[in-house]
């Protein structure tokens, strides 16, 4: 019988990081609390901008888009978040998507999926993902929630599952 296997990957669905933006955009401009503030979010290409005129005001709209990453199914983890800065009159929040697994976290998994996984199973590095085998399927299972459970500070999805 052949290897069964699966990829370990961190991607985000761009589609669904605009419409949490978009989301989190129109509830800023729709709360009362919010209202001549200056508090915008937008996005582009991989950078989310938060902006508002007190650091606290920035803080909430960063909780606003949090929540509207959650209720989209994005994992806070694929966000990587600065700290508030002042800029002119207003503070900004610059946060970077994060996809792909570097090469550090990589052989991090490595080593675990080594130390702890199951005996059969074995794990290579390809480029900024993590292919995983063995022969038996109920060990590849138990390789991910291994994985699931372990603390990565990305988001990790399995995918080509075989």
């Amino acid at each position: 019988m052949a290897d069964s296997s699966f990829d370990v990957v961190s991607k985000i669905d761009a589609m669904e990081v605009e419409n949490a933006v978009n989301q989190a955009r129109k509830e800023v401009e729709q709360r009362y609390d919010f209202k001549g503030v200056g508090a915008d979010v937008s996005l582009s290409g991989e950078k989310i901008q938060i902006k508002a005129n007190t650091e606290e005001r920035a803080n909430a709209v960063l909780d606003v888009l949090h929540s509207k990453f959650i209720k989209r199914g994005l994992s806070l983890k694929a966000l990587d978040t600065g700290e508030p800065y002042a800029s002119g009159k207003e503070y900004r929040i610059d946060a970077q998507l994060k996809e792909g697994i570097d090469q550090a976290t990589a052989k991090k998994l490595n080593k675990l999926i080594r130390d702890e996984g199951p005996k059969g199973v074995k794990s290579q590095i390809q480029g900024d993902e993590l292919r995983v085998s063995s022969k038996s399927r109920d060990d590849l299972q138990a390789t991910m929630a291994l994985l699931k459970g372990a603390d990565i500070e990305v988001a990790l999805q399995f995918v080509n599952y075989r």
